[in-house]
C-alpha cells in the first residue's frame, strides 16, 4: 500500500496530460504505476465517453466516434499510437534487433507505421461507430472499456519474466517489474469492474459478460505482440508498451462489434 500513492502519481505523469507532480523516479515506483495504470484509463475513458457521447447524440456515431478516439489521442499526447508506429517501423524492416531498435528510435515515421496507424485508427473509429449506432450508453462503455484494458496491458508488459530490448528510457525504469499475480489480478478486478458497470445500466446479463469477454480478446492480442516483440527484440521498451496499450484498445473494440 506504500507505494499506491506514488504509483498513482506516476502513472498520470507519464500515461495521461494530466498534470500530476511525480516524486519518485525508481523502478518501485514504476513497476506499482504499471499495475493501477487501468485507473489512468478509468479517468481518460470517462473523458473520452463524454467527449465522444455528446457529438454522437448531436451529430451522429461516426462524428462520436472520432470524437472518442481523438480526445484519448489527445489526452495521452500520442503516445501510445506513437509507440504503435515505432513497433510497425521496427518490426516491419526485417532486420536484427539492434537495427530495429535504432529504426523504432528514430523520431520519423516510416511506411510500416504509417499504415499499421491508419488501419489501427480506421478499425477504432469504425467499431465505435457501430457501438455508439446502438447506443449512447453502449458506445460510452465500448470506449471506457478500451481504455482501462489498454493500461491492463502494459502491467502484462512489465512481467518479471520480460527483459527490456535496451538500457534506458521508461521501457528499461519498468521492465521486469511486476509479478504474474499482480497483472491477473488487476486485469480480473477491471473485468469484473466493467462487468458489473454494464449489468447496472442496462439490467442485461449478456452485457455483463460481453464487456469482460472483450477485455479478454483485448488481452491476448496484446499478449501475441507481446512474445512476437520479445523474440524479434529480445525484451521490451516504451514504445512496446504503447503498441501493446493501442493493440489491447483495438482487440476489445473489434470484439464488441461482432459480439
Amino acid at each position: 500500500m506504500k507505494l499506491l500513492v506514488p504509483g498513482l502519481r506516476f502513472a498520470f505523469g507519464t500515461l495521461s496530460v494530466l498534470r500530476v507532480r511525480v516524486d519518485r523516479w525508481d523502478r518501485e515506483a514504476g513497476g506499482a504505476a504499471m499495475v493501477v495504470a487501468p485507473a489512468v484509463g478509468v479517468v481518460l475513458g470517462a473523458l473520452a465517453a463524454g467527449a465522444g457521447a455528446l457529438p454522437a447524440w448531436r451529430g451522429g456515431p461516426l462524428l462520436g466516434a472520432v470524437g472518442a478516439v481523438a480526445v484519448l489521442a489527445a489526452l495521452t499526447r500520442g503516445l501510445h499510437l506513437d509507440g504503435l508506429a515505432d513497433v510497425a517501423d521496427g518490426l516491419g524492416s526485417g532486420k536484427p534487433a539492434e537495427d530495429a531498435l535504432r529504426i523504432m528510435k528514430q523520431s520519423d515515421i516510416g511506411p510500416f507505421g504509417v499504415l499499421t496507424l491508419l488501419l489501427v485508427l480506421l478499425a477504432q473509429v469504425a467499431a465505435l461507430a457501430g457501438e455508439f449506432a446502438g447506443s449512447l450508453r453502449e458506445g460510452a462503455l465500448a470506449v471506457l472499456t478500451a481504455a482501462v484494458t489498454a493500461r491492463c496491458a502494459l502491467a502484462w508488459g512489465c512481467l518479471r519474466s520480460v527483459p527490456a530490448a535496451r538500457p534506458g528510457g521508461l521501457g528499461a525504469m519498468v521492465a521486469s517489474t511486476v509479478r504474474p499475480a499482480a497483472a491477473l489480478g488487476i486485469s480480473a478486478l477491471s473485468a469484473a469492474a466493467l462487468g458489473a458497470a454494464a449489468w447496472a445500466s442496462s439490467a442485461d446479463g449478456w452485457a455483463a459478460l460481453r464487456y469482460p469477454a472483450a477485455v479478454a480478446v483485448g488481452l491476448g492480442t496484446a499478449w501475441l505482440l507481446l512474445r512476437r516483440c520479445v523474440r524479434r527484440l529480445d525484451g521490451i521498451t516504451g514504445d512496446v508498451l504503447g503498441a501493446m496499450a493501442e493493440t489491447a484498445a483495438t482487440g476489445v473494440l473489434v470484439a464488441l462489434a461482432v459480439s
